[in-house]
């Protein structure tokens, strides 16, 4: 019985997630500004005047200051580093004799 119910539950999950939006919502927010929900929880102001200045206001804050899209590493701890596009070592592959 408990296979048969997780069985179940395992073919009901994807049925359910394409039910879920794939373009933006609209509403508004408490004080009744315009704003779109999107499928990730990100959401923008409908204004593009009052979306570019939170923007800049979000440019600020350190936990949206994440690595350039382009880069390649990882920092774990303050620890390693991001080599961007340009640098030597962008893209270099494996020093490793045998995985060349």
């Amino acid at each position: 019985m408990k296979r048969l119910c997780l069985i179940a539950a395992l073919v009901a999950v994807p049925a359910l997630a394409d039910e879920l939006p794939r373009t933006p919502l609209a509403a508004s927010t408490v004080d009744g500004e315009k704003v779109r929900l999107f499928p990730n929880g990100r959401w923008e102001y409908v204004d593009p005047a009052k979306a570019e200045a939170a923007r800049k206001l979000a440019a600020d804050y350190p936990e949206n200051q994440t690595r350039p899209i382009d880069s390649q590493g990882i920092m774990v701890g303050g620890i390693g580093r991001y080599v961007t596009p340009g640098d030597k070592d962008y893209n270099r592959g494996s020093l490793n004799p045998k995985l060349r």
